[in-house]
């Protein structure tokens, strides 16, 4: 398992798996926000489930801190891109 951790020169300081660039705010986004199960998640990033877990605790644990990760950084216009076929879905739709 892996902890959290926050370091300036990755993911503009954002709190984050350690060793990976997956934000917790990537991870709540896609858990909370779109709904997807954290088995699903875990999978996407090669991450173990205690980790997907663990990223979610510290979302609810920091609420200050991740709605300001989230104006600071995330967009409402950013898309998930889970693999090849989402990759060409995105070309299809700016064509």
């Amino acid at each position: 398992m892996s902890e959290i951790v926050s370091t300036a020169d990755v993911l503009g300081g954002a709190p984050r798996i350690e060793g990976r660039r997956i934000g917790v705010h990537h991870i709540a986004k896609r858990v909370i926000d779109a709904g997807e199960s954290t088995e699903q998640v875990a999978a996407d990033y090669d991450l173990d489930i205690a980790d997907v877990h663990r990223a979610l605790v510290y979302y609810y644990d920091h609420p200050d801190e991740m709605r300001t990760v989230q104006t600071e950084s995330v967009s409402d216009d950013l898309t998930i891109v889970r693999g090849p076929d989402d990759l060409d879905e995105e070309a299809q739709q700016q064509a």
